[in-house]
């Protein structure tokens, strides 16, 4: 498999492994009717303010393998840097991360260099959060599809991608274009495991349905004629279909039959279900009625700017809600839509970690509102309007926005506002009492498990038990916990094996090696008792 190599690749591709577990700190939560407030709505929606590399790290403790559908729209890397959202790499932010983590040889960097280096761990998250069953989907241009292709092969593997969607973004040319007018974007798409993703069936159009134009009247609905011969012999013989109009039979041409047997074609002809030409004499026809046809299609690789919009309808959706050109080529909620109706179920979690304006929580809201689904999304946002924008937008269409004929209703729902918080060890690996012994347990319990945390009961320095294994954490924040025979007695849920975490422990081994008791020292700075 060919290899993509690039300046300071051997300085990221572990990376994500180094970055800092942190809290989310909450600051609001959010529900259409009652608007803001400042205890969390416990809604499952998130949007996230900081830096998404290590947003994606605070969410693996309770979403490692359990997002359904990952949508990504991340710079292009044109070199343009006169949008709101800054096209390339030498965001202050990421050229501070690069002096870090690549050091000096990040002087040296092209662009490229820069946009591979910045992606990597990123991605390298995104994976581990994806569920079995879920795809990501990624836009791009020619700026460095390729490039991301080739990465993305390294990281999801070669087998599990699945296409390269053709997104027509313009519906018009642009006649001061250099070379070419760019007419389209791609949609890479990738799943955790091939074959464990099912895709839906896209939605049937009106253009698709519009051949559906004949109607009897009879109740049964629109309907289209349809070919009724098939190229192979009839186990049953060659027969004819009488025409009722003319009296004439029709036999079928040399080498073809009828896709049913004589019998079924005596009772469609009773049940109308023939079609013979305009003027009643032609040859039969099937009557392939709308109703009987899929709800749905199979999705192609290329999707029309009259199917899924285009960003000039991206930019104007975005300006009825907030005006201002606050984006220059937002993309439209439909195109997320799309995606969303291809990869998702109602009860799916989505996750943006390039949020941007909230297209994506947009086309949830609204997926929601038609199917009536439970959909979940989950926003991070690096740039300081996370909330002026991108968290506005959402409030905006979840309460309704325009005026008079304008006016969109709203699509109800709600959301909890995040800004990245303290870090869960210091600069000397010991953990950060400051958080809080709730995040701390929920840590613990997810660096054992990979499981997410929830508290199964009040049994004191009970974690939790899987797979017949029970942990406990023995911690108290002003003094140091012992192992010993006494704190035995706190262990009241029986297992075949028992993880017990503590400041000390004083059990002889062999006891412990009898129990199937494993005993593992708190990280913390214990120079301060």
């Amino acid at each position: 498999m060919p290899t993509l190599h690039w300046i300071g690749k051997e300085k990221v591709v572990a990376h994500h492994q180094d970055v800092p577990y942190r809290v989310l700190a909450h600051k609001y939560g959010f529900n259409a009717k009652n608007g803001e407030q400042k205890d969390p709505t416990k809604s499952g929606n998130k949007i996230i303010h900081g830096d998404n590399l290590e947003a994606l790290k605070s969410l693996l403790p309770e979403y490692e393998g359990k997002i359904k559908c990952i949508y990504i729209d991340p710079p292009y890397n044109t070199g343009n840097e006169g949008w709101v959202y800054n096209d390339n790499v030498n965001h202050p932010k990421i050229k501070k991360w690069l002096g870090e983590v690549v050091g000096k040889d990040g002087e040296d960097l092209t662009r490229h260099d820069k946009w591979l280096c910045m992606m990597y761990p990123r991605l390298k998250l995104l994976h581990k959060l994806l569920a079995d069953d879920g795809a990501i989907f990624i836009s791009i241009d020619d700026n460095e599809q390729a490039n991301l292709k080739l990465m993305c092969d390294e990281i999801f593997g070669v087998r599990n991608f699945i296409t390269n969607v053709i997104w027509e973004k313009n519906y018009s040319p642009r006649n001061d274009a250099k070379y070419f007018s760019a007419a389209h974007d791609f949609i890479i798409c990738y799943s955790r495991s091939k074959e464990n993703w099912k895709r839906n069936l896209a939605p049937r159009t009106d253009k698709q349905n519009k051949f559906y134009k004949y109607d009897d009247g009879d109740g049964r609905g629109s309907w289209r004629p349809d070919n009724v011969l098939v190229k192979s012999f009839s186990e049953t013989g060659v027969f004819g279909i009488k025409n009722p109009t003319t009296g004439r039979i029709h036999f079928p041409p040399d080498g073809s039959c009828y896709r049913f047997n004589e019998e079924k074609s005596k009772q469609m002809l009773l049940d109308n279900r023939f079609y013979f030409g305009k003027d009643g004499k032609g040859k039969p026809q099937l009557k392939r009625y709308l109703s009987e046809v899929n709800q749905g299609v199979v999705p192609q690789t290329i999707w029309k700017y009259d199917e899924v919009s285009h960003s000039q309808g991206g930019k104007k959706r975005l300006n009825e809600i907030i005006s201002g050109n606050v984006f220059d080529s937002p993309k439209p909620n439909e195109l997320v839509e799309r995606i969303l109706q291809i990869a998702s179920d109602k009860n799916s979690i989505i996750l943006d970690s390039f949020a941007g304006s909230g297209t994506t929580a947009h086309a949830v809201l609204n997926l929601n509102k038609q199917d009536g689904g439970n959909r979940k999304f989950i926003l991070v946002e690096m740039e300081d309007y996370a909330n002026d924008i991108t968290a506005e937008r959402i409030k905006r269409v979840s309460k309704g926005y325009g005026t008079g004929k304008k006016a969109v209703a709203g699509t109800g729902g709600a959301f909890d506002f995040y800004e990245l918080g303290l870090p869960l060890f210091d600069e000397n690996e010991n953990l950060n009492e400051q958080v809080g012994i709730e995040k701390i347990r929920e840590y613990i319990w997810f660096s054992e498990t990979r499981t997410s945390f929830t508290e199964p009961n009040k049994e004191p320095y009970f974690l939790g038990k899987k797979d017949e294994s029970v942990y406990y954490f023995v911690y108290e924040k002003d003094r140091l916990t012992t192992l010993d025979y006494d704190a035995l007695e706190l262990i009241k849920t029986k297992g075949e094996q028992y993880i017990i975490y503590a400041d000390n422990c004083l059990l002889p081994k062999d006891f412990m090696a009898k129990k199937n008791i494993i005993f593992k020292k708190i990280p913390r700075d214990i120079t301060r008792f």
